[in-house]
């Protein structure tokens, strides 16, 4: 019987060291980061109280397996005004090697910064736009992908005269 515990200590003891290095392995060091993208941004509502938009985000997944996107943190600036800064619980998945867009809404209140938009807007210069945000993926090993768009946009172009 004291053999027997002897050698199933050390079995058991191995056992638990492969299983560990397959879970060590199980991320893969082939494991790329997805794409996310803004691919527009639709005006729902435009109160004087309240603007409802609804991002529309496509995820480009270039790995075997499939991605599960379970929530989204995410602000949005106008050179260095703070428009919205929210969070989504998404839930939505992307196959392998596949894309797949989605919709995200956003509500802000732009009543409180319409004296800065105001001045932004009628200085005719370019403005400056950011989305940051960080997507929280994964069932079972969680990675974080971090999304950051900027760009410009010129008043002119989207105020009638």
């Amino acid at each position: 019987m004291m053999a027997r515990a002897r050698l199933l200590l050390p079995c058991t003891l191995i056992a638990c060291l492969a299983l560990l290095a397959g879970c060590a392995s199980w991320g893969g060091d082939d494991w790329r980061e997805p794409e996310v993208h803004l691919v527009e941004v639709e005006t729902v509502k435009a109160r004087l109280l309240e603007q409802e938009f609804v991002l529309h985000l496509r995820v480009d997944n270039p790995n075997d397996s499939r991605l599960f996107i379970r929530n989204l943190s995410y602000a949005i600036r106008l050179n260095d005004l703070l428009l919205v800064q929210d969070e989504a619980s998404v839930w939505r998945s992307v196959g392998g090697h596949a894309r797949r867009t989605f919709k995200i809404t956003a509500r802000t209140n732009l009543w409180q910064h319409l004296k800065p938009l105001a001045k932004l807007l009628k200085s005719r210069q370019p403005l400056h736009y950011t989305l940051q945000g960080e997507l929280a993926t994964g069932l079972v090993i969680h990675r974080d992908l971090h999304l950051s768009r900027s760009g410009e946009i010129i008043p002119g172009d989207h105020i009638p005269e």
